[in-house]
């Protein structure tokens, strides 16, 4: 016997529930990436809403320090710096665990100098 009397009309309660959760979230990101004016970049993919967790990659601590709210208050959402980088990027983050997995922390911070929004710098080349 079972203490819940409708077990089927919860579940799907629920799911109605989380859906409309789940689009007031996309609203939060699309409004979050307004402020930061990563829409109107043409470099920025246009369909960030399809990944289920969206990469925004910093290029400093101190803006990572600045976004650092948004990071628990918007779900989705999670922050590399990448001190190579030069302006913040988004990545797929299902991707960017393909790509780190089994990797040291030193081949991931070589890995960034050329990748997820890293350039190197000129000089870096000629050595």
């Amino acid at each position: 016997m079972s203490v819940i009397k409708d077990e089927k009309l919860l579940h799907s309660t629920i799911k109605n529930i989380d859906q409309k959760i789940d689009k007031l979230n996309d609203q939060k990101i699309i409004a979050f990436f307004d402020a930061l004016g990563l829409t109107e970049r043409a470099d920025v993919p246009k369909d960030f809403l399809k990944w289920g967790t969206i990469l925004v990659v910093v290029p400093d601590r101190h803006i990572s320090h600045e976004l650092k709210y948004y990071k628990y208050s918007i779900s989705r959402l999670s922050f590399v710096t990448n001190p190579n980088a030069r302006e913040i990027h988004i990545f797929d983050f299902n991707e960017w665990k393909n790509v780190t997995r089994n990797k040291t922390q030193f081949q991931i911070r070589e890995f960034l100098k050329t990748n997820y929004g890293g350039v190197r710098h000129h000089m870096d080349r000629l050595n």
